[in-house]
Order: C-alpha cells, then structure tokens, then sequence
C-alpha cells in the first residue's frame, strides 16, 4: 500500500466524525444557522489565504516535474476556493476583509506554514484539507442539501475538478518518498486540527 492510500485509509474513520460534527451536519440538512457558517467563512477565508502560501512555499522545493502542479493547487485556491468564499459572504452577512484569526485558524495555519519548510513534512499536513474536503463534498452530494448557499458550498468540493488535484496531492506524497511514521504523525495531527476548525464559532 503507498504512503497515501495508507492516509486515505486511517482518515476515513475521522471523517466520519467530521460527518458527525453539527457544523457539518447541518450543512448536510442546509439548515445550519447563518451565524455558525458566517463565523466559519470568515475563519476559512483567513485560513485559505496562508494555504496559498504553503503551496508556493512547497513549490519553491518542489521537483521540477511538480512545480506545475502546486502552481495549479495555488491557483485553483486563490480562485475558484476563495472566490466562492467571497460570493458567499454577502447572503450570510461575513466581513471577509475585517475578519481576525481565532484560536483554530491561528493553530492550523502555524501548523502548516511550519511543516511546508519541509517538502514532504508539508505534503503530509496538508493532505487532510485537500483529501478531506474533497471526501466530505463527494459524501455531502449524495443527498445535497437544498439551501442554495449550501449547496453551491457542497459542489464545489464534490467537483471532479477537486478530486483531481486531490490526486495530485497523493502522486506527489508517494514520490516524495517520506519516512511513512512521520508522515502519519502529521496527517493524524492535520486531521485533529480539521475537525476543531468546524468548532470556530
């Protein structure tokens, strides 16, 4: 089995509790009250501003072969995932521009940041967000939500757009050959820092 298929394997039961979690489920229903998912765009939004940032950081080490694809990762952040996150902010009321960093975005992007000084260590930490959400978006369209907010939200993760830069992640995790226990460690840890992000509010 390759490093990332272990990953994908051992994350499968934490994002169930991701599933669980009433931040989600209530995505799932669309009827999750506005000021929980207002509080969490505006969380998510600083978020996906410093993961940009560890994308390029990676490309700065990455092997040529690679340095497209976390180009593309960069890009397809800055644009298509933090473009959604701007059109929504005016149906739920969130100030994107004032907004400050809590305890869990401070936490996770730190975590991030400092794992990316190592091209492997970085590919690790941030495979949770990218495998996650696109696992959560494939799992939330089986049975969308109605809200249209929520829904626009859903499909952008289940998108097989998404899902193929996923892939990527998981090619790039393989090649780098990382020593299988550190990668572990930091895959298990991005996914604790995961599952307290839907805590912001």
């Amino acid at each position: 089995m390759s490093v990332a298929a272990h990953l994908e394997e051992i994350g499968l039961p934490l994002v169930e509790e991701q599933l669980a979690h009433p931040t989600v489920a209530g995505i799932a229903r669309g009827d999750l009250d506005d000021a929980v998912f207002r509080s969490w765009l505006e969380q998510d939004y600083l978020y996906l501003l410093d993961y940009v940032r560890v994308f390029c950081r990676l490309a700065w080490q990455a092997p040529s072969g690679h340095l497209g694809d976390l180009v593309d990762l960069a890009h397809s952040t800055f644009h298509v995932e933090l473009s959604l996150h701007r059109s929504l902010a005016e149906p739920f009321g969130a100030d994107l521009d004032n907004a400050v960093k809590g305890p869990a975005c401070a936490a996770y992007t730190k975590f991030l940041l400092d794992s990316a000084a190592d091209y492997a260590d970085g590919l690790a930490a941030l495979y949770p967000c990218m495998w996650g959400y696109s696992t959560l978006g494939a799992r939330l369209a089986e049975n969308p939500p109605a809200d249209p907010r929520y829904r626009r939200w859903v499909d952008t993760y289940a998108d097989p757009d998404f899902a193929a830069l996923t892939r990527r992640i998981a090619q790039m995790i393989d090649e780098a050959d990382p020593d299988p226990a550190r990668a572990e460690q930091l895959f298990r840890e991005g996914m604790r820092h995961e599952l307290a992000f839907w805590s912001v509010p």
